[in-house]
C-alpha cells in the first residue's frame, strides 16, 4: 500500500467518524473534483480552449462542492449562484492581470528539472496561467459562500419576515467574522507551500527586488491575492443573492 493510499484511507475513516454520512459524501465529492480536474488537464492537453474548459470545470466543481456538502437546498442554491457570479467577475479580472504580469511558464529555478525536455507543447502558457489562477480560487469562494449562506438561512428560519435590507447587513456582519480566518488560511497555505523557495532565495542571497520580480513567486502571489479578492466579493454578493431570494418570498407571501 502506497503512502498516498494509506493517507486517503485515514482521511476517509476520520471524515466518516466525525461527519458520518455527510463526511462520506464530502470525501466522495473530493474524489469527483479530482476526477474533473484530471479530465480538464487531459482536454487542454488535446488543445481544447483552456478558458472554456476552465469555466465548465469550475462550474462543475462548484456544483459538486456545494450541493454535496450541504443538505439545505436554500443554502446550497444561494451559495452556488453567488459563487458563479464571483467566478465570472474573477475571470474578467484574472485575464488582464495575468496578461500584464507576464509570469506564465517556468522560472529560472525550474531549469534543472526541465533540462533535456522540450517545453514546445503547442499550448499557450498565458491561458494555462489563467486556468491555474481561476481553479485555485474555487475552494475559497465556495467555503465563504457556504458559510454566509448557511448563516443567513438560519436567520431566515428563525425570523421568516426579515427584510432584505436587514438580511444584507447580517450577511456583511457574518462575512466580517470569516474574512480574517479565511485570509490567514490562504496566507499560511501560500507561505507553507513556498517555504522551500524562500529558503532558496535566502541561501542564494536574492535581493528584495529580485524576490518580488521572481516569476514563480509573483505567479503564486497573484493566486493568493485573487483568492483574497474572491473571498471579499463573495461576502456582499452572497448576502445580496439571499436578500433577493427573501424579497421574492416576501412579495409572493403578500399577494
Amino acid at each position: 500500500m502506497s503512502t498516498i493510499t494509506a493517507l486517503g484511507l485515514v482521511l476517509l475513516v476520520v471524515m466518516i467518524l466525525v461527519g458520518g454520512k455527510q463526511g462520506a459524501k464530502s470525501f466522495f465529492s473530493l474524489i469527483l473534483n479530482f476526477g474533473f480536474l484530471f479530465m480538464a488537464v487531459i482536454l487542454m492537453a488535446f488543445h481544447l480552449p483552456p478558458l472554456a474548459v476552465t469555466l465548465i470545470t469550475g462550474v462543475v466543481i462548484l456544483a459538486i462542492t456545494i450541493f454535496m456538502g450541504e443538505d439545505n437546498l436554500v443554502t446550497a442554491q444561494t451559495a452556488f449562484y453567488a459563487s458563479l457570479i464571483v467566478l465570472v467577475v474573477l475571470v474578467l479580472l484574472i485575464i488582464p492581470v495575468e496578461h500584464w504580469a507576464m509570469v506564465q511558464g517556468f522560472g529560472e529555478e525550474d531549469s534543472d528539472d526541465l533540462e533535456g525536455m522540450s517545453i514546445l507543447i503547442g499550448i499557450n502558457f498565458l491561458k494555462i496561467a489563467v486556468t491555474t489562477t481561476v481553479l485555485s480560487t474555487l475552494g475559497a469562494i465556495a467555503e465563504a459562500a457556504m458559510a454566509i449562506a448557511a448563516g443567513l438561512a438560519e436567520i431566515i428560519q428563525q425570523h421568516p419576515q426579515t427584510v432584505p435590507k436587514k438580511l444584507f447587513k447580517n450577511g456583511i456582519s457574518i462575512g466580517e467574522q470569516i474574512i480574517g480566518t479565511t485570509f490567514n488560511t490562504l496566507f499560511f497555505g501560500f507561505f507553507g507551500g513556498f517555504l522551500a523557495l524562500f529558503i532558496w532565495f535566502s541561501g542564494l542571497h536574492y535581493t528584495f527586488g529580485e524576490v518580488i520580480n521572481n516569476k514563480i513567486f509573483v505567479a503564486e502571489l497573484i493566486m493568493v491575492l485573487v483568492s483574497f479578492v474572491g473571498v471579499i466579493l463573495t461576502v456582499p454578493i452572497t448576502a445580496f443573492v439571499m436578500g433577493q431570494r427573501q424579497r421574492i418570498l416576501l412579495t409572493g407571501a403578500s399577494k
